[in-house]
């Protein structure tokens, strides 16, 4: 097998449990490995640290799949996706849609698969776990028996892999969309074209915690997308809900949402730009918003201009509230920390003159477990926030 050495150090963070290589920790390679390729990792002075994909176009030079010396094989997945599914199964019993696998929280770095009820929706990226679709493909089907299983592989990560975007079915049948459950509530999720794999599975126990606050109250939740947070809040007991979001099919899909959960009270979608619509015709017209957007900070470099974006975003939703109103409020990039997240909302606040106290706070699903000695795997910040 090629073998990789690394300089000096530079094996630090591997035994301290991280499993990525960056190119410039590499002294040696001994031999020519490609794209996809496994190779085993040494110390300076020879000592075996792991064995992982190689990938010569990828600033991660490789990632670790096992630190003992071991075949990466149907068998290997088979062992990896199993101890996944039974720690979803133990923490989620009742539930048949959730993250079955979390990429590096689940030592596969680089693949991602949901399970949404008899379908399997897998994500590849990183080369190394597209060189081994039909072996991952082969253990699930063993394990899950799926009716389909859809390659989502449109993400822009791929292109940092040097791999193409595409969409495949790579076993069954698949619908172009699908109805799952969560917790007391019942969506319609769109397997094919919808955002990431279909449904933010990630925020299901913020939805939970956001219900909690919405007996009786105007709710307004903005980007909606399939109106998680909006049904959850009408099942709550929610007065009234609205639903916003710039893309129309979103709207429609929330607002059918709204009937697959037999919801009757006074609701609305609307297709605008959130922030617009937040500081125009929001401001006292709702008890309680949720602003859930996209991540804003895409890379590194753009953290400047993503970082203003959320906060003039969470500064017009909470002018939009008045006293004892509350604000439910996301984000999903990585590269704002927890601590930048919460400096954040106090800027927001201070910009838009009120006074708030944190009431809530929160992370990403249980499904979706963050991997102490990689802090890489902990990206979803969850606060609510009221006006006093």
């Amino acid at each position: 097998m090629i073998k990789i050495t690394l300089k000096f150090g530079e094996d630090k963070r591997l035994l301290a449990g991280h499993l990525w290589v960056f190119s410039n920790e590499i002294k040696l390679i001994d031999g020519q490995p490609t794209a996809g390729d496994i190779v085993e990792v040494h110390s300076v002075g020879g000592e075996y640290r792991g064995t992982g994909f190689y990938n010569p176009r990828s600033l991660i030079a490789v990632r670790i799949l096992s630190r003992v010396r071991r075949d990466i094989d149907q068998s290997f997945f088979e062992e990896k996706i199993a101890a996944a599914l039974a720690y979803r199964t133990a923490i989620y019993p009742s539930f048949s849609s959730y993250r079955l696998v979390f990429g590096e929280s689940d030592g596969l770095p680089g693949l991602i698969i949901d399970t949404y009820d008899r379908y399997l929706v897998m994500q590849f990226l990183a080369a190394g776990m597209e060189t081994q679709k039909e072996s991952i493909v082969a253990a699930a089907r063993k394990l899950l028996n799926p009716a389909g299983i859809i390659a989502r592989n449109d993400s822009a990560l791929r292109v940092l892999e040097g791999l193409p975007e595409s969409t495949e079915v790579l076993w069954g049948e698949i619908p172009e969309t699908a109805v799952i459950e969560e917790y007391n509530c019942s969506f319609s999720i769109d397997m094919t074209a919808g955002q990431k794999t279909g449904f933010f599975l990630d925020q299901k126990d913020n939805r939970q915690t956001f219900a909690r606050y919405c007996a009786g109250k105007r709710v307004l939740d903005c980007f909606c997308h399939t109106g998680g947070f909006g049904i959850a809040a009408a099942k709550g007991g929610a007065a009234s809900l609205v639903f916003v979001d710039s893309s129309r099919p979103a709207i429609e899909l929330a607002l059918a949402n709204t009937e697959r959960n037999a919801i009757t009270v006074a609701r609305e979608g609307i297709v605008a730009d959130a922030s617009t619509y937040l500081s125009t015709e929001a401001r006292g017209n709702f008890d309680i918003i949720n602003i859930d957007p996209p991540a804003l900070i895409k890379s590194r470099k753009f953290y400047p201009q993503g970082y203003k974006a959320y906060r003039k975003l969470n500064t017009v939703a909470l002018e939009a509230l008045p006293v004892g109103g509350m604000l439910a409020t996301s984000s999903c990039s990585h590269h704002l920390s927890p601590v930048d997240f919460r400096h954040m909302l106090e800027e927001a606040a201070a910009r838009a003159g009120k006074q708030v106290r944190l009431v809530e706070w929160g992370t990403q699903s249980k499904d979706h477990p963050v991997l102490l000695s990689m802090p890489e795997t902990e990206y979803l910040k969850f606060a609510l926030l009221q006006v006093i």
